[in-house]
């Protein structure tokens, strides 16, 4: 059975800071771009040792957090060694230089190749290792970081044509100041209309998370690059996708390992929200404080532009959050299982708010079962080894919310999000 081929790209030239350049005849065009010196991309795939990646969002603050990537490439030239000068990339082997991970899969099948994004970053350091020993392996070990991390870097003030919008203009708006390209966003309009920026000095990732928190959408570096911005209708509305399947049985996919949890980490049924110059507004779930003791989530200062909104946003989180129950936190597939083209395509094709059923067998013949969503994705590759993890959670927000303007109504039986 084969597995998926990794492909990687490091653009060494002096091309774009942001949008990831293209080699003439790959890659994708409106997305990525010419770079202006073509000699300096290099294919490094049939070298890589290893690589790990890791997306996703950290739960307990609600927001994407950087992807990573550690790429170890087998270095028996020195030829990745920034300090070779007989190197063939000497002067080019510098930090901020753009890396793209891809793989390629054919369906056995329908017998079509296609190309998955998996990492598109920016390199942050080359670590060299020099054996002790003459004739072992050196390894270069390149380290990434996403768009998420530049953000980070960003330092911003005030936001030009930041007065009273909607969200999604507000994440263009920060994403001008910066200069991030169109090219590379992928924002929804947004429900939420928000106050005018602060200009208060703080990061370009700050700023856009505090939108998005106002929104109660969402704010990520996708795997080809692209900053995302999804507002609550899909956050809402996902919910009701069709999941795909995953089971222990020999039926469906099977995997590799589940790990199943029951906790109290994701519980909050009071929740304190305030927007900037407005009363705190509060929401709480009684029968929930009676089984779990009071836990408070607080956010003080938000955009939304009235007290009924931030009123509105704290019964919504309630409502989501004011219960636990058995979950499956991790989801491992092992692309070397045997007949395994659905698992497969399955791992090339999951991401963010994608929905995945699980069950699991349980001594005494019984089954855990729950229908998840995505929240994180991590890539362990290697010789003979190509494992998957998805990382699993409750959805940010249930179907089945307020009955008003704000979040809006899901009718389950048409999944359409009314007003």
């Amino acid at each position: 059975m084969s597995v998926p081929v990794v492909n990687v790209i490091l653009n060494l030239s002096s091309g774009p800071s942001t949008a990831q350049t293209m080699i003439l005849d790959t890659g994708q065009l409106d997305i990525n771009v010419l770079g202006d010196a073509v000699a300096i991309i290099v294919d490094v795939s049939d070298v890589v040792d290893s690589l790990q990646i890791q997306r996703g969002r950290n739960p307990n603050s609600d927001v994407f957090q950087a992807g990573t990537l550690t790429l170890r490439i087998v270095d028996q030239n020195g030829d990745f060694n920034p300090l070779n000068s007989l190197g063939p990339y000497f002067g080019n082997l510098d930090v901020m230089r753009k890396v793209q991970v891809t793989a390629t899969y054919t369906d056995t099948v329908t017998l079509i190749s296609t190309t998955y994004d998996i990492y598109s970053g920016f390199i942050y350091s080359y670590a060299t290792t020099t054996p002790k020993n003459v004739g072992e392996v050196v390894y270069t070990t390149i380290t990434a970081i996403d768009g998420m991390s530049i953000l980070n870097t960003a330092q911003i003030s005030t936001v030009a044509g930041s007065g009273v919008q909607l969200s999604g203009a507000r994440i263009n708006a920060i994403l001008d100041d910066i200069s991030w390209p169109n090219s590379m966003r992928d924002i929804d309009a947004g429900l939420q209309t928000l106050s005018a920026d602060s200009g208060t000095a703080r990061t370009a990732l700050s700023a856009c998370q505090l939108a998005t928190a106002s929104e109660f959408g969402s704010f990520y570096a996708a795997a080809n690059g692209s900053f995302t911005f999804q507002d609550r209708t899909v956050t809402i509305q996902s919910v009701a996708n069709t999941p795909v399947v995953f089971n222990d049985d020999g039926t469906d996919i099977p995997y590799f390992n589940a790990f199943w949890t029951l906790n109290a980490q994701l519980v909050f049924n009071e929740a304190n929200i305030s927007i900037v110059g407005g009363a705190v507004q509060t929401a709480s779930d009684a029968a929930s404080i009676s089984s779990y003791f009071l836990q408070s989530y607080n956010a003080q200062n938000l955009l939304m532009t009235t007290d009924a909104d931030a009123l509105n946003y704290a019964q919504a989180l309630v409502a989501s959050r004011a219960n636990t129950t058995v979950r499956c936190d991790y989801l491992v597939l092992d692309l070397y299982y045997p007949n395994y083209n659905d698992g497969i395509i399955a791992a090339m094709e999951l991401d963010f708010f994608d929905n995945v059923t699980i069950t699991t067998t349980q001594p005494g013949a019984s089954t855990l079962t729950k229908t998840l969503q995505v929240f994180g994705v991590a890539y362990d590759i290697g010789p003979q080894k190509f494992k998957v993890t998805f990382t699993t959670l409750e959805p940010m927000l249930d179907g089945f919310l307020l009955d008003d303007a704000i979040y809006g109504t899901l009718d389950t039986t048409t999944n359409v999000l009314s007003y």
